[in-house]
């Protein structure tokens, strides 16, 4: 089960890059989950996510050398959705089309990508734990500054149209 979770149902094994195929897999799940339950849902998936992630990474790598294999992607996936926070509230604030979002969608992708493969500052420091906790943090570090990343462009392309 802790691999099942970790790998995000299997989808850490996708080769090159399965952390990018993580993030892309978080997509169409977070779709789901607004579209069935919108953001408070989501929310709540992520912490539990988060919560299952952590240990589930706890268990898988208490007795190996590599704190944080290519394989385990649920810590993408929590980032990601936390990246798509401002997207899904702002969508459910405005009663709008999650779909009509779209350049919101890849702002979060784009933009957490990058914090996670870049690691600047806090989102490194939190890698650098060398710890299952350290695996899942980065990403939410990642993740949040993705989300003011993805709320800056929203309320600059808001600016724009005024």
């Amino acid at each position: 089960m802790n691999k099942l979770i970790a790998t995000f149902f299997g989808v850490g094994y996708l080769k090159p890059a399965p952390g990018t195929w993580g993030s892309l897999a978080a997509l169409p799940v977070a779709y789901a989950v607004l579209s069935i339950g919108g953001f408070w849902l989501l929310v709540n998936l992520t912490f539990f996510v988060f919560m299952s992630g952590w240990i589930a990474t706890r268990e898988i790598t208490k007795e190996q050398e590599d704190h944080d294999p290519s394989y385990i992607v649920v810590d993408e996936v929590v980032g990601q959705w936390i990246a798509l926070f401002p997207v899904a509230y702002g969508a459910s604030r405005m009663s709008a089309d999650l779909l009509a979002l779209y350049p919101g969608w890849i702002a979060a992708f784009v933009l957490f990508r990058l914090f996670d493969i870049w690691k600047p500052w806090l989102v490194g420091r939190a890698d650098a734990r060398g710890d299952a906790l350290g695996v899942m943090l980065d990403d939410v570090i990642a993740g949040v500054f993705a989300a003011i990343g993805v709320a800056a462009l929203a309320a600059l392309f808001h600016l724009v149209l005024m």
